[in-house]
């Protein structure tokens, strides 16, 4: 997985490109851990083209870190169904 970086101010995007395996997850995580309290992000997922079960943990993570502060763009409708069914979309900020 690539992931490009962008920031403006306190907001931080990350574009996830390719699949968020269990491989990859760690490398979110370390982006993710990089971030502090007053900071927010965005996720830009129109390029996510697989995620597993640790890389939703990742967004969790990052939801808790961040108070809440987590917006996830482009969610694709297979990964939209992933939200629904772990209630995820009734918790995180989703644009499309």
């Amino acid at each position: 997985m690539e992931i490009v970086k962008t920031q403006e101010g306190s907001e931080v995007t990350l574009e996830l490109i390719g699949e968020l395996d269990t491989e990859a997850a760690p490398q979110l995580e370390a982006e993710i851990e990089k971030l502090s309290e007053g900071d927010s992000l965005v996720l830009e997922l129109e390029r996510l083209e697989y995620i597993a079960s640790s890389g939703l943990r990742q967004f969790v993570a990052a939801h808790k870190k961040l108070g809440g502060k987590l917006v996830l763009r482009h969610v694709s409708n297979n990964l939209m169904g992933i939200l629904k069914t772990t209630r995820l979309d009734k918790r995180i900020t989703i644009e499309n």
